[in-house]
């Protein structure tokens, strides 16, 4: 039948080494290595998702070491029945602040205050765990003042691991109350358990609705003021604007209604802002005053660790910021980061801080400071605190 191979052998008879062969089976230690492979794998998986709550802020944690604190309870919101999200159940008023007049007239919002400095990009563990957490009301917040320090404040508590802030004002609670408690919401960052959400609008402290609305999120929320001698804070606010409006009127002639009679104008928002005493009694109608802190503003640049541990205290956290934090920057003449939240390069404050005061006449400081005097007494008296700006 078939055609016959030399030796008298059919083709039907070549050995079946000369066939191809299917492969022979993974030998069973081969498969308990690949199933223990993907179990390990699976368990891998699960460890990390779940030690996403006690991996708090891992940049900080890099940085610093892991830190802990009481866990402040979130204020709740109600959900409606169908699940829809919270809002407020009116449309609130614009906001009136106390600092208007003259500088609103002008125009002259400052820039930082519209566009805040973009904080720093988070490191690539930090993004691994920004899906983890959920977002919360503020459990704390800086109310003012402009021009005294918040934003060095913040920037320096960034640095804790268990403190999330918001990078930009959300100016909730003086321009978007309308919006609803909701929509500030979302702005916030997500935390974990254990960790402070944050944020900062200096405006909050001379707007007169601020402290109500304020305390109907939250009567347990913590106030932060940083002050500054009232005077060099005026300077300060004038040289934003000057720097921004090159055309305004000299501080001089802002200051005065009367120059001849040295009457002061109180409309102008940079002198208003520094009346502090009257701004907390508004504050002090809604929140005891062991609910607020005073952070001084000149401490803050010649003794950051120091008032920085205030802080850490009052918001209930462990003292991680301390001196070696931070370095004197003599060009600047502010404290500096040595390594800032999620990076490990030193860090400073933007170019539009540390601004060079333009040169105000002596005979109006003078002025000045005798206006604010009895202000600032009563401010040490209603604080328990002298600032020594007299």
């Amino acid at each position: 039948m078939g055609q016959r191979l030399s030796g008298g052998r059919s083709c039907l008879d070549v050995p079946g080494r000369l066939l191809p062969q299917p492969p022979p089976p993974p030998p069973p230690v081969r498969r308990k290595l690949a199933l223990l492979f993907a179990m390990l794998c699976v368990w891998l998986y699960m460890f990390l998702y779940s030690c996403a709550g006690s991996c708090a802020a891992a940049p900080g944690l890099l940085l610093l070491g892991s830190g802990s604190r009481a866990a402040l309870a979130p204020p709740a919101l109600a959900t409606a029945p169908d699940g829809t999200p919270p809002r407020l159940p009116f449309r609130a008023q614009p906001a009136t602040p106390l600092a208007s007049g003259k500088e609103m007239a002008e125009g002259a919002a400052s820039p930082e205050e519209q566009s805040p400095e973009v904080p720093d990009s988070p490191s690539p563990i930090s993004s691994f765990f920004s899906g983890s957490g959920s977002k919360q009301l503020p459990q704390a917040i800086i109310i003012g003042v402009k021009k005294g320090g918040t934003r060095a404040l913040l920037e320096f508590l960034r640095v804790h691991p268990d403190v999330r802030a918001v990078g930009a004002e959300p100016h909730f609670f003086d321009r978007s109350y309308d919006k609803g408690l909701a929509w500030y919401r979302d702005l916030m960052p997500r935390t974990l358990d254990g960790q402070i959400t944050m944020e900062k609008t200096p405006s909050y402290f001379v707007t007169r609705e601020a402290p109500a609305r304020i305390s109907a999120m939250s009567k347990d929320t913590k106030l932060i003021v940083v002050v500054r001698d009232p005077v060099t804070r005026a300077i300060s606010d004038y040289t934003q604007t000057l720097s921004k409006r090159p055309d305004i009127p000299t501080f001089e002639s802002l200051t005065f209604k009367n120059r001849t009679t040295g009457l002061i104008d109180t409309s102008w928002s940079a002198i208003q802002i520094g009346i502090y005493a009257k701004h907390l009694e508004h504050w002090l109608r809604h929140f005891p005053i062991r609910q607020m802190l005073f952070v001084s503003g000149e401490r803050l640049i010649s003794d950051p660790a120091g008032e920085l541990g205030r802080v850490q205290d009052f918001l209930g956290l462990k003292r991680i910021i301390t001196d070696k934090h931070f370095y004197f920057n003599k060009t600047k003449g502010f404290p500096c980061l040595k390594k800032a939240e999620g990076s490990s390069r030193p860090h400073c404050l933007g170019k539009t801080k540390g601004r060079t005061h333009p040169e105000i006449d002596r005979e109006v400081v003078r002025r000045l400071r005798e206006f604010y005097r009895p202000f600032n007494l009563k401010f040490y008296q209603m604080t328990g605190h002298d600032f020594g700006w007299d």
